[in-house]
């Protein structure tokens, strides 16, 4: 019988297509209309989506012309304030929405295949997200992210809903190592900031439509436009659709209702107001249906052709696309969020800014944990998340030999798991004898206070120097059943901390730039899941000592730019997820007491010969865990394996296991990509082949490291491919991601692989007017 869960499920996806029929017929019907006014956009102006953006965007100079040298200067604005990033003393790459096209970044999950150091490992209702090694290695509430993702300048959710689209994309800065003075105590790894389009005051109505189809039955639409409604207001309004056959062939009783089609919808709305001189208020609000039908999973075993360690053939072999499941599947994300910037500059070009942020959203997730037909393990979570933000800086004007900036940060995040029992874990489904259950709340909340002073002591030598308090707190007040024995958990931690940054840039000509620098960064501690008898032992709070340096520069008479960067990382009580014995799908968190380090280096590359380009990336990585012991929860105890295994002293056994020198988990230890283009002019158009390549070196789903039990992910190694044939205001493409068809596990989680996406392609159609 079908769950009215399902039902219901397919009753929201049939309302939300029977919406994007007039969206779709309104977008079409106002592109054909502004044909006859169809106009270049204006340098810096964003009238077009993530899939072709103007190469201005993010940038200034003449990036237009082909021919010219690469003149332009990345503008980076994660510090509060506009910087030419070939002369800031940080590591991070820039891409605008054209970039993201080019390369084939549609979501989150690609970022990995087009910026060094990054990893991305999807396995279902999250993403572990990793910049040099450091992000989130778990899926749940508890444990605390590396990795800060922003929209529109506000903290974006830190548990869930990590499949927003990418549309109407301004640009993405990724920005690597400790960000612990400005962006938050979290960004021990790095930081993410994705900035979509701002309206645009003045001029004439503006924006662009784009349809693609693929296979896979793949169906889109996405839009926006530009409405100057005076000479100080203007909105900006725009809109994505997505429809998608799942990838997967499924037998098994669950075959209809555990394949991954995609059915997506989310808007924005823009509101930019200028109503006296100085004064800008800006709000966005988003709001967002992502239905990925299910996360369908394998165990892992099954992608062995022979038994590890023999030459036996595994009779179970599968294609990692081809499972069984008798559990229905859902995967469904919905929220809303909405910012509200509001900038005062003064004459003298002191700026006061605040910008609030307060987000919605509720996600259901239901998978066949066991992965096959054959057994009944199930897990079902609902939940319901919310979060408050609020910023205010004083930043100084640029202009002058002593600047700085004053802020105030505070966060309220609180995760509502719904009542009656709507988390649920066990087999078989559906008995509470068998079952563990929970629901409540986790309530949490972060206070900050920071500065950062920069001092020109020469006109091209800069030191600066900041620093950042800390107060967060975590708190569970949750209602457990445990195989039918009722458990209560009332829990709080806090933890503080102040963390700083000093650095020292020098621009040695205006082509060569050397920086290097010291910072630290925080990661609160936090609550374990109740588990068992008695309420866990919380964690404590992660520090991290980094030393960077790095050299940037423009050569050959401006035709290639270049960075080179060197950084170690010093982590103490550093936090890691071991898993429990009966309850795959949690985690206890620990932390470890000896010295873990992570050091590496990366290069990044962008040459432009008048109609060819060509970039690179690439990281190199070390990583090496302090000595402590666990048990790995996946190999039955025998005999004196039921002993006591204590996480700093061991003993070191069969069943306690010494982790000293372990690689940390989703860190490999090489990563790469590429991408070039070549722009030929036949008459009046021009056609554009491109094609980009990542490369990510195999990785340690676990710090067991146990091959024989999945820990080891193969290399990754994706191909993307275009053709685009560009007439006036008309951009026709045809792409293919994933152009090999590879097919390789993208997460280990509960002893289950989940695939990466396999080979997509298609053709777009985009207009600008």
């Amino acid at each position: 019988m079908r769950s009215k869960g399902v039902d219901k499920r397919r009753q929201d996806r049939e309302r939300m297509m029977r919406a994007l029929v007039p969206f779709g017929a309104s977008l079409m019907a106002l592109a054909w209309s502004g044909a006859a006014s169809a106009q270049t956009p204006e340098t810096g102006q964003a009238a077009a989506p993530a899939a072709q953006q103007p190469a201005t965007t993010g940038r200034t100079g003449a990036a237009d012309d082909q021919d010219a040298a690469m003149g332009d200067d990345i503008v980076v604005t994660a510090q509060r304030r506009a910087e030419n990033l070939m002369q800031t003393s940080v590591a991070a790459s820039v891409l605008s929405g054209t970039d993201l096209a080019n390369k084939g970044v549609l979501n989150v999950d690609a970022l990995q295949f087009a910026t060094p150091s990054v990893v991305v490992n999807n396995f279902g209702q999250g993403n572990n997200f990793n910049v040099r090694g450091i992000g989130k290695a778990e899926g749940n509430t508890q444990t605390t992210t590396g990795v800060i993702n922003y929209r529109d300048g506000v903290p974006s959710f830190p548990g869930y809903f990590q499949q927003e689209p990418y549309f109407d994309v301004a640009n993405i800065q990724v920005l690597r190592g400790p960000q612990g003075t400005i962006v938050g105590q979290n960004a021990t790894g790095g930081a993410v900031f994705v900035n979509t389009n701002d309206p645009i005051i003045g001029g004439k109505v503006t924006g662009y439509v784009q349809g693609q189809v693929g296979n896979y039955a793949d169906v889109g639409l996405q839009g926006a436009v530009n409405l100057p409604v005076s000479d100080t207001l203007a909105v900006r309004v725009a809109l994505f659709g997505e429809r998608r056959d799942g990838f997967y062939n499924i037998t098994g009783p669950a075959r209809k209702d555990a394949n991954n089609d995609l059915c997506m919808a989310a808007g924005r709305v823009s509101i930019l107001w200028k109503p006296v001189e100085g004064l800008s208020i800006l709000s966005k609000t988003d709001v967002d249906y992502l239905d990925m039908g299910a996360y369908p999973a394998s165990p892992y075993l099954n992608n062995f052709r022979v038994f590890p360690g023999t030459n036996t053939p595994n009779p179970n072999y599968r294609d990692l696309f081809d499972i069984s499941a008798n559990s229905p599947q859902e995967a469904r994300d919905k929220f809303i969020r909405s910012i509200l910037k509001v900038d005062y500059e003064f004459e003298s070009g002191l700026k006061l800014r605040s910008v609030s942020g307060i987000q919605n959203g509720n996600t259901r997730y239901r998978a066949d944990l066991d992965g096959t037909a054959a057994a009944n393990v199930t897990f079902f979570d609902n939940v319901t998340e919310t979060q408050f933000t609020q910023e205010f800086n004083i930043i100084s004007p640029d202009n002058r030999r002593l600047t700085y900036i004053v802020g105030a940060f505070g966060v309220w995040n609180t995760y509502f798991f719904l009542p009656p029992f709507q988390f649920t874990t066990g087999a078989p489904a559906g008995n509470p004898a068998t079952e563990y259950r929970l629901d409540g709340r986790n309530p949490t909340r972060s206070l900050a206070a920071f500065a950062q002073v920069g001092f020109e002591i020469t006109p091209d030598l800069k030191l600066e120097a900041g620093g950042r308090y800390t107060d967060s707190k975590s708190t569970n007040h949750v209602d457990v059943r445990q195989y039918g024995v009722p458990l209560r958990s009332s829990q709080e931690t806090s933890s503080d901390d102040f963390s700083y940054k000093v650095s020292l840039g020098w621009k040695v000509n205006p082509n060569h730039y050397l920086y290097g620098f010291v910072a630290t960064g925080f990661r609160p501690g936090g609550l374990n899941v109740p588990v068992g008898l008695g309420n866990p032992a919380p964690f404590e709070p992660e520090k991290v000592t980094s030393y960077e340096a790095g050299w940037k520069a423009t050569l050959l008479d401006g035709k290639l730019r270049t960075t080179l960067t060197g950084f170690y990382n010093d982590y103490k009580n550093f936090q890691v997820t071991i898993g429990y014995p009966d309850f795959p799908t949690f985690g206890i968190e620990l932390n470890v007491r000896d010295k873990t380090k992570i050091y590496g280096a990366e290069a990044e590359a962008e040459l432009r010969l008048g109609r060819f380009s060509l970039n690179a990336g690439a990281n190199v990585l070390h990583s090496s865990v302090g000595r402590f012991f666990a048990v790995d929860s996946r190999v039955p105890p025998v005999g004196a394996a039921i002993l006591p295994c204590n996480p700093q002293t061991g003993p070191a056994r069969a069943s306690c296991v010494d982790l000293n020198g372990r690689e940390q988990t989703y860190a490999p230890n090489f990563t790469f990509n590429a991408g070039a283009e070549y722009r030929l002019t036949v008459g009046d158009d021009t056609i554009v082949p491109r094609v980009n390549y990542g490369h990510v070196a195999p990785q340690w789903a676990t710090l067991f490291e146990n091959n024989a039990l999945g820990d080891r992910l193969e290399a990754r190694n994706i191909f993307n491919a275009q053709l685009a044939w560009e007439h006036g205001s008309f951009i026709v493409t045809a792409y293919a991601t994933n152009l090999f068809d590879q097919h390789y596990p993208g997460a280990l989680n509960s002893r289950l692989y989940f695939a990466g996406p396999p080979q997509q392609y298609g053709v777009k159609l985009f207009k600008s007017f």
